[in-house]
């Protein structure tokens, strides 16, 4: 599992035209081949008419895959300028596919790989790219008294406070990155007296969008 990685948050569609040629991107975050490739049929058949449907994808589940197609394309000038894009943006789980109308007048190899260039990055612009960061679930259950100080310093520290319940003591789950734990949990015996009472849980990522805020 990777501990840190940027991908998109959702699917999304973008348009433009370049010599009277449509250039239709479609995005999608992924999480396996399978899906990238039923993403890929699917758009295929809604353009069933289209000049090319050109397509790329980056997968990261342990081991990386990376494949692309020109459709028809000259070689070199339309699926991996579409692999470039998504690995200048340092996205992995996504899948593009760039539909092509041909207008009519030829774009030549630079144009061509300009207007796939484009098209990939306005499609994954508009999905909205997010990071994922790989956290523990840190439980813990502390006395109402000290609970105060306790929660100063993790927000003081940036910590993401999940969830908190007011039962016969204060129990709160704070997300944590994998990496950072054990200073955490060293500061919260430190702020408690060693009165708290700590449980290290399972991982999980969780999805930052680009201004920082936490999208469950």
């Amino acid at each position: 599992m990777l501990p840190v990685y940027k991908t998109i948050l959702n699917t999304a569609e973008a348009e433009f035209e370049e010599k009277k040629s449509r250039f239709i991107a479609n995005v999608r975050p992924v999480t396996c081949e399978e899906e990238a490739l039923e993403f890929i049929e699917a758009i295929r058949s809604k353009y069933w008419n289209a000049t090319h449907n050109v397509y790329a994808y980056s997968i990261n589940r342990g081991t990386l895959v990376q494949r692309y197609s020109d459709d028809g394309e000259p070689s070199g000038t339309a699926g991996m300028p579409t692999l470039e894009v998504i690995k200048r943006m340092g996205l992995q789980d996504v899948v593009v596919v760039v539909t092509r109308y041909f207008g009519g007048t030829l774009l030549g190899a630079s144009g061509l790989i300009r207007a796939y260039s484009k098209s990939a990055s306005l499609g994954l612009e508009a999905a909205e790219i997010v990071t994922r960061k790989l956290c523990y679930n840190l439980n813990i259950i502390i006395e109402y008294t000290i609970f105060g100080r306790l929660q100063n310093m993790l927000i003081s520290n940036n910590n993401i406070i999940k969830e908190i319940r007011y039962e016969q003591d204060v129990e709160l789950c704070v997300l944590i990155e994998v990496g950072n734990e054990e200073k955490l949990m060293k500061d919260i015996v430190e702020v408690s007296n060693g009165r708290a009472i700590i449980d290290l849980g399972e991982k999980t990522y969780i999805t930052l969008g680009s201004d920082g805020r936490l999208i469950i």
